[in-house]
């Protein structure tokens, strides 16, 4: 027998993590060259002097994609990662071209609704778990999630320059040709996921136990929470960057670009100490700290450039942190059989905590004040770590290999090795006769192993 937990990423991982991130960045750049320009460009189309209508055609996307999250996560453990990814860019691609064609805003609207109803956020994310050792699983979440900070951060550099050329039809047929190339790297580049039947054999799990399972609560809890003072922070934040450093709007990036970067410097070795020292936990509830430590100081210091800049990139750190271990965790508890299912409630509570980060940000700034924002994200803060302290360091899985040497039904050894207490999940290829097994070394007993397999090393 070998173990293949190795500490570097197999080849397979690497591509993996780089194919799934650039489908990420892809989809989210298309999104996010929209949002600084289109509200601007909304007040010289029909029905777009309303500002309500203009804030419901940058809301609906999010609207859809929370509603059709889970469905898509269902479908994926049902019918395969990459055909229901492929099938959620190509609606992302369509609501692109009906958004470009669009003559009026509520044409827009209905595009970005289609848009949105592309919501593969889920499928991606649970592909990623499929594609990964649970050793590197949260590196790889780390790369997707990190990439959505530096597109955000390009995307306010390039937005102003591509409405300035091609108009906000040339950006939303731009967002659908980003579409078909991600459509092509999850064709060409991202390695082949295990069958979508691979746990046809486990009994299914009730929807209502996913939703229900206190461990993942409490994380779709702490992504609802990270999102909601994400947004809501944002809301407050550019006015505060403007009032202490008179630093207009379009150079923004200036401050944006070198905190997302920086924070990386910080974030990188913290994940490998969460994931090579297993210190899951300490990392992920010291990362919850530094996020209540982030509001503090920008309830304190929001009137000070150098304050405000500094708890940004500290903001940053813990957001990066927090954002690679969630899904991790996700993917680590959630049953098997289940794993899409798990992702797409938790990816509909971050759509909801970005849906209402924005609006109960935005009704608490007008009406009691910017502290009142981060006061809030304060107490949310606790909330979520006293939530967390009381969570189960995650299970600590490995591979394993083995040669079946005895006398086996291999026809039926694959229900028979997933019975085995402490497997989570298991392959069996009979021609090569090699078994490969994940499993939980808190429960794992080998030579029940050996009994079902025979002679085996």
């Amino acid at each position: 027998m070998r173990s293949f937990g190795s500490d570097k990423m197999t080849p397979l991982e690497k591509r993996a993590g780089l194919s799934l991130t650039s489908i990420f960045a892809l989809r989210m750049l298309g999104l996010f060259l929209i949002l600084p320009v289109f509200a601007e460009h909304a007040k010289h189309i029909p029905g777009g002097q309303d500002l309500t209508l203009v804030g419901i055609a940058l809301g609906a996307y999010g609207l859809t994609q929370a509603s059709l999250q889970i469905a898509f996560g269902m479908a994926s453990d049902r019918f395969g990662r990459k055909r229901v990814i492929i099938i959620g860019l190509l609606l992302f691609a369509i609501g692109s071209l009906i958004a470009a064609w669009a003559p009026d805003i509520y044409w827009t609207i209905a595009g970005r609704c289609v848009q949105g109803a592309g919501a593969i956020s889920a499928a991606v994310t649970a592909l990623a778990a499929d594609l990964t050792s649970d050793a590197h699983r949260t590196k790889v979440m780390a790369m997707i999630g990190s990439s959505i900070g530096l597109v955000f951060a390009g995307s306010l550099i390039l937005a102003p320059l591509l409405y300035a050329a091609i108009g906000m039809s040339g950006i939303f047929v731009l967002t659908a040709v980003l579409a078909f190339a991600a459509i092509g790297v999850v064709r060409w580049a991202v390695p082949e996921p295990p069958p979508h039947d691979l746990h046809a054999h486990l009994p299914k799990v009730p929807f209502a136990q996913v939703l229900t399972n206190p461990q993942l609560l409490r994380l779709n809890l702490g992504i609802f929470i990270l999102h909601l003072i994400q947004m809501a922070m944002f809301v407050v934040i550019p006015s505060a960057l403007i009032a202490s450093g008179a630093l207009p709007l379009p150079e923004h990036w200036k401050v944006y670009l070198p905190v997302v970067l920086a924070s990386f410097v910080l974030m990188v070795p913290a994940i490998i100490v969460a994931e090579k020292k297993a210190k899951m936990k300490p990392v992920f509830l010291g990362a919850i700290v530094l996020l209540f430590v982030t509001q503090l100081g920008l309830l304190l210091g929001r009137e000070h450039f150098f304050a405000l800049v500094t708890m940004l990139f500290l903001f940053f750190v813990a957001f990066n942190i927090l954002e690679a271990t969630l899904p991790s965790l996700i993917s680590r508890i959630a049953p098997p059989q289940a794993k899409g299912a798990a992702l797409g409630v938790y990816n509909t509570t971050q759509a909801f905590g970005l849906f209402l980060g924005g609006a109960l940000g935005g009704w608490l700034a007008k009406h009691v004040g910017p502290q009142a924002v981060f006061a809030m994200a304060m107490g949310l803060s606790m909330l979520w770590l006293l939530a967390a302290l009381s969570m189960r360091p995650p299970p600590i899985i490995a591979l394993r290999e083995y040669a079946i040497r005895g006398q086996v039904d291999l026809a039926g050894l694959r229900a028979q090795l997933a019975g085995l207490p402490g497997v989570r999940e298991a392959i069996v290829e009979p021609e090569k006769r090699i078994a490969y097994l994940k499993v939980n070394l808190d429960g794992w007993d080998e030579s029940r192993l050996r009994q079902v397999l025979g002679e085996a090393t």
